[in-house]
């Protein structure tokens, strides 16, 4: 049976160009993807709340012309997130290997919970492999130039301190 929709799930804090290139292929693969922007960060010095991530990628979603793109908060479960949504795929970034082991026990975790939904790796374009949120997130706090490493929403209100 084909999936016609996939979750793409993520703290997103922030949103760089690696995240949205993923966003933006894996729209082209499905037709619909739904970014779950998670409600909390466990990530030291978080940058934005939920609210502000989300809107940030929403923004992003609708300049691009990504039609078949929603942004939901996920408060709850990735599993019980995707049934409640009615979707069976997710869809995982990975750039290192030390990504794909995280997101290997991940993916194992997820189909003991929920063996009906199928995780799908997939790697960033070859000229933003190297970029991570933790990176973006350190330059920040030092007043560095963010912009060759997040999208233009999150740049905004990177120098608007919002």
């Amino acid at each position: 049976m084909a999936h016609t929709a996939a979750v793409y799930p993520g703290t997103f804090d922030p949103m760089t160009r690696g995240h949205f290139d993923l966003i933006t292929r894996a729209a082209g693969l499905y037709d619909r993807l739904l970014v779950a922007v998670a409600a909390t960060s466990a990530k030291t010095g978080a940058l934005f709340d939920a609210r502000h991530r989300i809107d940030m990628i929403r923004e992003d979603v609708a300049k691009a012309g990504l039609a078949n793109v929603e942004v939901e908060v996920l408060d709850t479960l990735l599993v019980d997130f995707c049934r409640r949504h009615g979707v069976r795929v997710v869809i995982r970034g990975v750039r290192v290997y030390s990504d794909f082991e995280y997101e290997f026990q991940m993916a194992l975790t997820n189909r003991r919970m929920a063996p009906e939904i199928e995780t799908l790796f997939m790697m960033p374009s070859e000229n933003l492999a190297y970029v991570t949120a933790s990176t973006v997130r350190e330059i920040a706090r030092y007043g560095g130039d963010t912009s060759p490493f997040v999208t233009p929403a999150v740049q905004r209100r990177l120098e608007s301190g919002v």
